[in-house]
């Protein structure tokens, strides 16, 4: 039976140095696999870039727009920064020592509210200035009523028998009713002659000056524009308003207790 089997083929044994020369030929064969994988992600990362460039580039710029305009505001002027101040100071102010008086006359509120600015070039009048010429009318202002009469002369005021400077003591007030004469250049051509009535100092000021610019209009009716943009032909409506019933006076009410 022994003498029938074949005898086994010895195999040859594999040399160490082929061993590693395989190991060798795989790990290069993983390596640049892996370098192939790595080019790929490479491209397809650029690819990504290269598409998302441009909306990265717009919100850049858009970020570096609102920089720049929250760097303008701040930077922009304040407006009105560059105006000077004018303090005009009405009348004299002044105390003994120079300084400003805080306890010292001021114009009435009412009369500086009515003023209007008047423009510095004075109004072309061509008024008839015959001796024996009267222009008159009737100004009002609350329940003061002027009776004004315009005829030639030096620039005197007379009002109920007496001077301007007596009957208006305050400069404030002056300035206000000689503002129509001053603005048509007859400051010092005509005299003013009025009766008043009624209503307290200021309203009486302003009745005076409604009057003489409406005799000036009756002396020339050319000068109704001019006299009108300056505010001297309206009539100020302004007046106290009325006591209501159950009320102290027009709004004031009563106080009021819980208890």
């Amino acid at each position: 039976m022994a003498d029938d089997e074949a005898p086994i083929e010895e195999q040859p044994e594999v040399e160490a140095e082929e061993v590693a020369e395989i190991v060798e030929e795989a790990a290069e064969v993983e390596a640049a696999e892996e370098i192939v994988e790595e080019a790929a992600e490479v491209e397809a990362a650029e690819e990504i870039v290269e598409e998302e460039a441009p909306e990265a580039e717009a919100k850049a710029d858009e970020k570096a727009a609102k920089k720049a305009d929250k760097k303008a505001a701040k930077e922009a002027p304040i407006p009105g920064a560059d105006l000077e101040v004018d303090i005009v100071v009405e009348g004299d102010g002044s105390s003994r020592d120079g300084s400003l008086d805080p306890f010292a006359d001021e114009p009435d509120a009412a009369v500086v509210e009515a003023e209007e600015p008047v423009a510095d070039e004075p109004i072309a009048a061509t008024i008839e200035l015959a001796p024996d010429a009267r222009y008159t009318a009737t100004g009002k202002r609350k329940r003061a009523v002027a009776r004004v009469i315009l005829k030639p002369g030096k620039g005197e005021y007379l009002i109920n028998g007496r001077s301007i400077d007596d009957f208006f003591p305050r400069p404030a007030l002056q300035r206000n009713i000689r503002q129509p004469l001053e603005a048509v250049g007859y400051e010092e051509k005509m005299d003013v002659i009025a009766r008043m009535h009624g209503g307290g100092v200021s309203a009486q000021a302003g009745a005076l000056r409604h009057g003489i610019s409406r005799a000036l209009l009756e002396a020339d009716p050319n000068l109704r524009g001019a006299l009108k943009s300056r505010g001297f032909l309206t009539r100020d409506a302004r007046a106290k308003e009325r006591k209501k019933a159950g009320l102290k006076k027009a709004r004031k009410r009563p106080q009021f207790s819980k208890r």
